[in-house]
């Protein structure tokens, strides 16, 4: 389908809408057996959108169970590689043709730009579907090099029954990261959305449904964290639950795992990215514009945004007047306007958290150059313009804790040895950049910076071959790529003797 062309355009689409309110365990569309619900409120302008049911442990349990028997029955698991493939293709192409619907959900449930929901988020969730449909079939077992009267094969057999617990900043695309390999690999998966983003992953359990996707293979439970995240964490049949969202309640999720089975565990968790701009660095333009999309894009609720901006002093001006300017353009406007770039702020309390932050930068002596005052307050919604603050010191709260807004705090160093010592100087290693013309200063400077994904010369590159994924307490394990199925998968060796 084309993008949308304005307005008018989308609120009229909008006007039609029908939301999601249901889970849906076992091939059916159910409220929670309390009959317990939450309001779905719109951080565009603060309107309910919708009820949607609050599933608790007995909605759980349920949608365990109806995973056990679909994967013990191998409905699923048991079909041919490529027949699973054709499915999730179909799943894929249905959330193409329903691509405008699952953008306005998207936009209406989290608050960022129509234009982005459409063109990067829906994409890419259809995306992801077909690369690990047409990776499954090419994934091999091994035979071992024994002695010659020994046959040793090893392979891979799904794990079991998967719980998949997702963030609110990107609902669709990181369900996507974990569902696609999952149900490649031939596993049973419950899907627990973020509270405050819960109506994609309604709708796409719907078209998984409509796909040829079995009863009891994708069962989607919406609930609070609390109630139903807990409840999957320590269910103890559920075999692997694999988290992404905040470093805070990814640790709980370890401590569910050993005070039930010992269930696996993947997390991706928080950053504190370090962005360095070296002072040999000549593309000056292209470096500061990466670093206002790197924390302004996504109204900055993203895991890997550089916000913290290591520039050595030498450029240090010239980057900051760059950065000014740059900030008038991601102004927060209508997320229903397909020109906006900058979006609402998830929900209001957040907004209120990502504000006292730029307080606290304020209190601890850092120089707010622009920004940080909350905006278009006579709509409803949740928005805030863009802040940078600079002469901020790593060891203030700004730099070391993840804001997950859109507040960029701006690191002067005097060598790219600094530069690297300060970017590893965190809790945190999920990503990092650096950016240079000298080609030897960028490979040693990028080879010592410890996180999962290193930038040169650019900024949250992406794609589906490599894998995502941190250091330190920014995770365990990696979504994306073929290393993914690893998560989903049991390594199985099977000797045979034969003589």
């Amino acid at each position: 389908m084309p993008p949308f062309l304005s307005r008018a355009e989308v609120v009229e689409k909008a006007a039609a809408l029908k939301f999601p309110s249901l889970a849906v365990i076992d091939g059916a569309h159910v409220n929670a057996a309390d009959g317990a619900t939450m309001d779905c409120v719109s951080p565009v302008d603060g309107a309910k959108l919708a009820e949607i049911a609050a599933c608790g442990a007995a909605d759980i349990d349920r949608a365990v169970a109806a995973a056990r028997r679909a994967f013990e029955d191998g409905r699923w698991r048991a079909l041919p590689p490529a027949h699973r493939k054709q499915t999730l293709l179909r799943f894929a192409d249905l959330i193409e043709q329903n691509e405008h619907e699952l953008a306005l959900l998207e936009t209406l449930d989290m608050g960022k730009p129509i234009s982005d929901a459409l063109a990067i988020d829906v994409g890419a969730t259809a995306r992801c579907l077909r690369w690990y449909a047409e990776a499954v079939d090419k994934v091999y077992g091994e035979v071992a090099p024994t002695a010659a009267n020994v046959l040793a094969t090893v392979t891979r057999e799904p794990l079991g029954v998967v719980a998949v617990v997702t963030p609110w900043n990107f609902p669709m695309i990181m369900a996507a990261w974990k569902i696609a390999p999952a149900l490649a690999s031939g596993n049973s998966v419950i899907l627990k959305p973020a509270e405050q983003s819960s109506l994609t992953a309604l709708r796409l359990g719907e078209l998984a449904l409509e796909a040829g996707l079995p009863a009891g293979v994708l069962n989607v439970t919406p609930g609070v964290g609390q109630v139903a995240g807990a409840a999957l964490g320590m269910h103890k049949d559920v075999d692997g639950v694999f988290f992404t969202g905040s470093t805070e309640v990814g640790k709980l999720f370890l401590t569910y795992s050993g005070a039930s089975n010992m269930k696996r565990v993947g997390l991706e968790c928080g950053g504190k990215s370090g962005h360095i701009i070296l002072a040999s660095c000549r593309q000056l333009d292209r470096a500061a514009a990466a670093a206002a999309g790197a924390i302004f894009f996504n109204q900055g609720e993203m895991c890997t945004a550089g916000s913290r901006l290591i520039v050595e002093r030498g450029v240090h001006d010239q980057v900051v007047e760059r950065l000014v300017a740059l900030a008038r353009d991601y102004q927060p406007g209508d997320p229903l306007d397909p020109a906006t770039r900058m979006g609402a702020l998830v929900e209001e309390s957040h907004l209120a958290r990502v504000l006292n932050y730029v307080e606290i930068g304020r209190s601890e002596g850092a120089t707010l150059l622009t920004g940080g005052a909350r905006a278009r307050q006579e709509t409803g919604g949740a928005y805030m313009t863009p802040a940078i603050f600079d002469s901020v010191s790593n060891s203030m709260r700004i730099a070391r804790e993840e804001i997950f807004g859109p507040v960029l705090s701006i690191i002067t160093v005097d060598s790219p040895a600094e530069a690297a010592a300060v970017a590893n100087d965190s809790d945190f290693g999920l990503a990092a950049g650096v950016w240079s013309d000298d080609v030897r200063e960028l490979h040693t400077t990028a080879a010592k910076l410890r996180a999962g994904m290193i930038y040169a010369n650019c900024y949250d590159a992406d794609d589906m071959t490599v894998p995502f994924g941190g250091f330190k307490q920014s995770g365990i394990g990696r979504d994306k790529s073929l290393h993914a199925l690893e998560k989903y998968t049991e390594l199985k060796t099977t000797w045979l003797r034969v003589s």
